[in-house]
């Protein structure tokens, strides 16, 4: 193996692949992260010998030494899903290098295809497995305990509870601004023009009705940032951190709020992390408070309709995803679900109805993928 850090063609062509993916295929900038991550991981396992050196049996080392390799994270080996997802980026990689001047000629196109994972590794990698959520009562406990006694203190306690009333993305929630707020009725406009919204959307979220003490603590935080502060329409609606250097720690401290918007996601994912765990619970990251309001709206829908608007309200143009990529239930309700079957059988006028009508909504949505088993 070649022992140089880098190779001077290998960059020239990374460069114009991950140009590729960003610009050609619109791949959002966690993915092109991604496939850096994984051809960087296939050059230092090669000594970054050129591309044009690609073999199979290149492509089979490299994937058993991946199955060798143990997690930063966890120490474990690494997981199927990393495996595939990396062996993915590498195969794509190779079949778009095939073809450029140079590449054709030193390997065949179908030689990427020694990057695939076993049927066995594949299925286990792809598989579909229950993600946490929180309930509403623990989102409401983690809440009640937050402090609100500064500034910056009642803003986090405010995205939390912005999180669990609307649902929003992370992207979305650093990017708002409060000229998107409605208050006749409750709900936030989602303007892709200035929100950062999966794949452009602009879309109405209504609150969603979790309880009231969690509107009021969402409402108190905008008069504060209205009325005492007397923001305007510009400013965001959850602003970044002022620190200063405490002098006898030496540490950066917060001293208050800033008219800036957060740069990136991390400091959301932070707060409800300390929040969780300062409630002593488990951590939940705000992405998995979309699942808890699916979860418990859908309880609570009695038509098609109701189904549709939750479906709506979560930005999603197709009532599918809602229900196969959010509506699972958690294994504790799915027992639940089974051992009341029969106990309390609903009218069946009733139950005949929502059927009919939920299956008219799925044909025009084009029907459910086939693995959700709907």
């Amino acid at each position: 193996m070649a022992t140089s850090k880098y190779h001077p063609e290998n960059e020239r062509m990374k460069r114009k692949y991950l140009w590729f993916l960003e610009n050609a295929r619109c791949r959002d900038p966690a993915t092109v992260d991604s496939a850096a991550a994984a051809l960087a991981r296939f050059e230092r396992f090669t000594g970054h010998l050129c591309f044009k050196t690609f073999t199979p049996e290149q492509a089979v080392g490299f994937k058993q030494h991946l199955r060798q390799q143990d997690s930063r994270a966890t120490g474990k080996k690494l997981s199927k899903a990393t495996l595939h997802s990396t062996l993915t980026h590498l195969k794509q990689f190779f079949q778009w290098l095939w073809d450029k001047p140079g590449y054709r000629s030193r390997f065949d196109f179908t030689d990427a295809e020694y990057f695939n994972l076993t049927e066995k590794e594949a299925r286990t990698a792809n598989a579909a497995r229950p993600r946490p959520a929180p309930t509403i009562e623990q989102v409401r406990y983690v809440l009640a305990r937050m402090p609100a006694s500064t500034a910056t203190e009642r803003r986090d306690r405010a995205v939390v509870a912005f999180a669990i009333l609307t649902g929003a993305r992370v992207g979305a929630i650093i990017t708002l601004k409060l000229k998107h707020l409605n208050w006749a009725p409750d709900s936030v406009f989602q303007d892709s023009r200035d929100v950062d919204t999966k794949f452009a959307k602009t879309f109405m979220t209504y609150f969603f009705e979790v309880g009231d003490e969690v509107l009021a603590v969402f409402k108190a935080w905008v008069d504060y940032l209205r009325k005492d502060l007397v923001w305007g329409d510009d400013d965001p609606l959850f602003p970044s951190t002022v620190t200063k250097l405490d002098p006898n720690t030496l540490q950066f401290v917060p001293v208050g709020i800033s008219r800036e918007h957060w740069s990136s996601t991390t400091p959301v994912r932070e707060i409800f992390k300390e929040a969780f765990r300062d409630a002593g619970l488990d951590y939940f990251n705000p992405h998995s408070l979309r699942k808890t309001l699916v979860r418990h709206t859908l309880r609570l829908c009695r038509s098609a309709e109701e189904v549709k608007a939750v479906s709506q309200n979560l930005g999603h143009e197709n009532v599918n995803t809602t229900l196969s990529s959010y509506g699972e239930l958690s294994y504790e309700r799915q027992g639940e679900v089974i051992r009341s079957i029969g106990a309390e059988a609903p009218k069946s006028s009733s139950v005949d109805m929502l059927s009919r009508q939920l299956a008219t909504l799925i044909a025009m949505n084009g029907g459910l993928p086939a693995d959700t088993g709907f």
